[in-house]
């Protein structure tokens, strides 16, 4: 896979891929053309059987710095209905396999909009985080003000919206927003170590299972038990199932196929 703005590995580790957001002058913004190919890989990358976790990232200064506001300034309404930017997102929203974001630098706006799409968040300590679209003039369009008012709550949600201040990895930590903080230095590498943990377990129940927690911020609880309970019967109908309850009574380490 070729592209101008993204740097992919299928094979970055076994089983795991690796997305690299490449517009390092420009901070990672997200223009229309990397998050077409953003699209483009996360699809190739969703059917490729050799790859059971997907990781994201961009580099020590930003993971992404937000959109390119070039793309949007002189803009009216229609264009931006036209252009319907997000529309490309959707493919984020859509890929079954786990997605782990790694983050260092900047992650603000759409980068922040993109973190949160993904399925689990290792972050630098270095990581500053919000939603500043209110300092030009508008506001999120990405998810931002739902995805992060399910996240932290309303009033810190209402905070960073409306003011547009920056949250440290730590104070994003202690929010629920990401799982882990570590050293500048070790921000990449923790997002693998925590793949390799995704990994190794059955293809089938991970992606069954990633679908049931989704499906929490978009039913009653009623709905999502019998939601899951469905994915759960379903689990049964795969050879990983068999596999792995055989190794258990075996005691022995299980060898899943996705199957």
């Amino acid at each position: 896979m070729q592209f101008e703005f993204i740097i992919v590995n299928p094979q970055a580790e076994k089983y795991v891929a690796l997305i690299q957001l490449n517009r390092p002058k420009e901070l990672n913004a997200l223009n229309l053309q990397l998050m077409g190919e953003l699209r483009d890989a996360l699809k190739e990358l969703d059917n490729n059987d050799e790859v059971r976790a997907i990781i994201i990232t961009g580099n020590e200064k930003a993971f992404a710095a937000g959109a390119d506001i070039k793309q949007m300034a002189d803009k009216t309404a229609i264009d931006m209905m036209n252009v319907d930017q997000f529309s490309t997102w959707d493919q984020i929203k859509k890929t079954k396999k786990p997605i782990i974001a790694a983050v260092s630098g900047f992650a603000l706006g759409g980068g922040c909009e993109l973190m949160m799409h993904c399925d689990m968040i290792v972050a630098s300590e270095s990581a500053r985080i919000g939603q500043p679209e209110i300092k030009i003039g508008v506001m999120p369009g990405a998810g931002g003000t739902q995805r992060l008012t399910r996240a932290v709550g309303k009033a810190l949600a209402m905070e960073i919206v409306l003011t547009g201040k920056f949250i440290t990895a730590d104070e994003a930590l202690r929010a629920g927003l990401i799982n882990k903080v570590v050293p500048n230095e070790m921000y990449l590498k923790e997002a693998f170590s925590l793949a390799k943990q995704v990994v190794d377990k059955s293809p089938v129940a991970i992606k069954l299972a990633k679908e049931s927690v989704l499906a929490a911020f978009n039913t009653s609880l009623d709905e999502g038990l019998i939601f899951e309970r469905k994915n759960f019967y379903l689990c049964f109908a795969s050879e990983d199932q068999k596999e792995g309850m055989k190794a258990f009574l075996e005691k022995r380490a299980a060898s899943f196929t996705g199957k």
